[in-house]
């Protein structure tokens, strides 16, 4: 969300940018929970897919192995959004690495919120992935107090896949 508390991957604050776009790599991270510690993490993940260039969802499934069985890590309390132009996963300090099964991923106070709103939506062909993403965040801070209307979205350029006729 929009408050200063570092939820919701979609959005920030004037002053406190919660999501990072790697454009060398083609990564989007967003997260929520302590600053400190999602930065902790994001430079861990960063290490990971240096290890493994290309392979996001190892990298994640590496970082949470590390963060469950590591004593520093495992006290870290943030959630990461990770996203590039194939996937997109949630990690968490439980060890987990969700992939959606429809594309809709959140993470923060108003995640619940902003997830069913953008799933309302996704079946409008007049709507982009982008416009999905704003409307379902505007719903969420209306609906949400610990979230607000100040936010900004961060995309990756995604190439539609040719079919075997087409190519």
């Amino acid at each position: 969300d929009g408050s200063n508390n570092g939820d919701d991957a979609t959005k920030d604050d004037e002053d406190d940018d919660k999501g990072k776009n790697d454009e060398n790599e083609g990564t989007i991270v967003g997260f929520a929970g302590t600053t400190a510690d999602a930065f902790t993490l994001l430079e861990r993940l960063e290490g990971k897919l240096d290890e493994h260039p290309g392979q996001l969802a190892r990298s994640c499934v590496e970082l949470a192995k590390g963060w469950r069985t590591d004593k520093y890590l495992r006290r870290l309390e943030a959630s990461l959004l990770v996203a590039d132009k194939k996937a997109s996963f949630e990690i968490t300090g439980n060890g987990d690495v969700l992939e959606s099964h429809d594309g809709v991923l959140g993470v923060g106070s108003g995640s619940s919120f902003a997830m069913a709103a953008a799933r309302a939506q996704m079946d409008n062909p007049e709507l982009s992935a982008e416009d999905v993403a704003r409307k379902a965040m505007q719903i969420a801070s209306e609906m949400c107090i610990y979230t607000n209307d100040n936010f900004t979205v961060e995309s990756l350029a995604v190439e539609e896949e040719k079919s075997k006729d087409e190519a």
